[in-house]
């Protein structure tokens, strides 16, 4: 099956790089589904997973927003942060999710900047369901 390359990189550097046969991530304007020989594009993403079907199987990222680039045979994605699904801490991010939602809860009460904490609380949850794969 024809394949192509994608490389998922952030700030810190490199954190997937591998030949597969199609790529599903969620861009602001909507789902895309990506397969070699795709038409050129670049696409803001949302906080989402990525996902990578290689082999027959599926493999999932975490991001947190960034750019899409897909070029003949190659996928370019510019995270601001990513983890793979087998790299996420769960408990962790359980504790970011409770932290968050208090934040929320919180922001009525007190001085709270709602935006930054619901982009919080979107991060964690991502990450807990690409962990689970529950997307």
């Amino acid at each position: 099956m024809k394949t192509m390359k994608v490389s998922v990189v952030t700030p810190d550097g490199p954190v997937y790089e591998s030949d597969v046969e199609m790529v599903s991530t969620k861009a602001q304007s909507g789902e895309l589904g990506i397969l070699p020989g795709h038409i050129p594009m670049v696409a803001p993403l949302q906080i989402g997973a990525i996902r990578l079907i290689k082999d027959g199987k599926t493999e999932y990222v975490a991001v947190t927003g960034g750019l899409l680039e897909v070029r003949s045979e190659q996928v370019t994605i510019l995270a601001q942060a990513a983890e793979k699904s087998e790299n996420i801490d769960v408990d962790r991010a359980l504790r970011a999710k409770e932290r968050a939602e208090e934040r929320l809860r919180q922001q009525r009460q007190e001085n709270i900047d709602f935006k930054r904490a619901e982009l919080a609380l979107q991060r964690a949850i991502n990450r807990i369901s690409v962990a689970q794969r529950k997307i």
